[in-house]
């Protein structure tokens, strides 16, 4: 949704929705996308649950205006509060995902907790959530709202005060859940880093809104906002991580709807839409060829399906109905590919242990902290440590190196190089590019 393409489609002020949404309770009667100020947001899908998105509008950055009473001492002692609910090591090294909750009062803190462990629980059922969750940090802020609940819940004249000013009825979509952005960075800007965020509603409303372009001051991929209490919105805010971690874009499309009949354009940039069919894909060796014909955990095979990016005709997706076009499903091959990519932007897989900045002489010992990963023999984690560049192939897979266990290698008194790099060899990575990036190294001097 953050690409150049879709940004193109919103300019040119096409339609963007499902013919099930113009049928869905609450839908709006034009959800022709908006070309004015603020936010493009994803609107998720209808209440049945069977679309992943329903199309895309365009939402003010700022919550509704309204006045706020004053939080009491208490209160003011609680907001705010930063808990760390998964620690998995330093925020450098981790994708840190920050949880914000909405219309919980003081009281309702508790819940709220509850409510964060329970999202984080969803989201790692998921793969390759399920796999990685070692690479994650998982923080909670604690955001106090003079009053239970949020606007729009249950109904469009229905006005909270919350501390987030969430709303229901964002552009008179009765599922759209929209967040004043200023006041969610408030909160954000907490915790001690962040590169996704969270925002869970006070509420058991079917709804949410995916935020997917990054934070210009936090730094942040995007914002998924969803409803604690109710079961298919945790879906949602999944579908969101795919926009905003994995890059990918939507494989759902838009039939009978004037201006989605047919793609005309050129090769989209995303990496799970294409122009070119499964022939093409192998005789150019582009896009998903590496997958093509491969059992897909969304169930069937990997191929060309036709329809995608919006559009019925034109534009072909991997699979016939991976996450990123239906809520329920996981995500097809080439989609757990650009998620494990995304992990690996934000996650380091060495974490030094030792102080890098130190000089190891012969009583040290360099340490190295490595995730573990919970998949099969598909993900394995490769540890190799090297000596001015050459490896030492003997301490292959160890975490600890004393130095005088170099001491035969280390035959003058100069400063060598102690180095350990650790590589995701992982058979859900094809892409040679992709593959690259899944390592990371850490390194000392040493010297006798």
């Amino acid at each position: 949704m953050r690409s150049a393409w879709r940004r193109g489609m919103a300019t040119a002020g096409a339609a963007a929705v499902l013919t099930a949404v113009l049928t869905a309770p609450g839908a709006a009667a034009d959800p022709a996308v908006s070309t004015g100020p603020g936010v493009e947001v994803e609107i998720p899908g209808p209440e049945r649950g069977d679309a992943a998105g329903s199309g895309h509008t365009r939402v003010p950055r700022d919550g509704r205006d309204r006045p706020s009473p004053r939080l009491s001492a208490a209160e003011q002692s609680a907001d705010g509060a930063v808990t760390k609910l998964l620690d998995n090591g330093s925020t450098g090294d981790r994708l840190d995902i920050v949880v914000v909750g909405d219309g919980y009062t003081a009281g309702e803190l508790d819940r709220f907790h509850i409510d964060a462990k329970e999202m984080w629980a969803e989201l790692a059922g998921v793969e390759p959530y399920t796999t990685y969750q070692s690479l994650f940090n998982v923080w909670t802020v604690d955001a106090v709202s003079n009053q239970t609940g949020v606007s729009g819940d249950p109904g469009p004249d229905a006005v909270r005060d919350t501390a987030l000013g969430s709303y229901f009825w964002c552009d008179d979509i009765e599922r759209l859940l929209c967040v004043d952005q200023a006041k969610v960075d408030g909160y954000v800007a907490k915790a001690p880093e962040a590169d996704l965020v969270v925002v869970l509603a006070n509420s058991a409303k079917y709804g949410g809104a995916g935020y997917n372009e990054p934070s210009e001051t936090l730094g942040y991929e995007g914002i998924s906002t969803a409803s604690a209490g109710n079961e298919k919105s945790g879906q949602v805010a999944i579908h969101e991580t795919g926009h905003s971690l994995g890059k990918l874009a939507d494989e759902y499309f838009y039939p009978d709807y004037p201006g989605y009949e047919q793609y005309t354009g050129p090769e989209p940039g995303d990496s799970n839409i294409s122009v070119l069919t499964a022939g093409d894909m192998a005789a150019q060796r582009a896009k998903w060829h590496r997958w093509l014909g491969e059992a897909s955990p969304d169930g069937g095979v990997v191929g060309a399906y036709e329809g995608g990016g919006y559009y019925v005709t034109g534009l072909h997706r991997p699979t016939d109905n991976s996450l990123m076009r239906s809520l329920d499903k996981p995500f097809n091959l080439p989609g757990v590919e650009a998620m494990i990519a995304g992990f690996h932007r934000h996650a380091r897989l060495a974490t030094a242990v030792t102080p890098t900045e130190r000089l190891l002489r012969l009583r040290d010992t360099a340490r190295v902290s490595v995730p573990r990963l919970t998949g099969s023999e598909r993900h394995r984690l490769k540890v190799r440590w090297y000596l001015d560049g050459r490896e030492l192939k003997p301490l292959a897979g160890h975490t600890r190196v004393r130095v005088t266990d170099l001491v035969l290698l280390l035959l003058d008194r100069r400063t060598h190089k102690l180095s350990v790099t650790v590589e995701n060899r992982t058979a859900a990575v094809r892409d040679p590019e992709i593959a690259k990036a899944l390592k990371s190294t850490v390194g000392w001097n040493v010297r006798l």
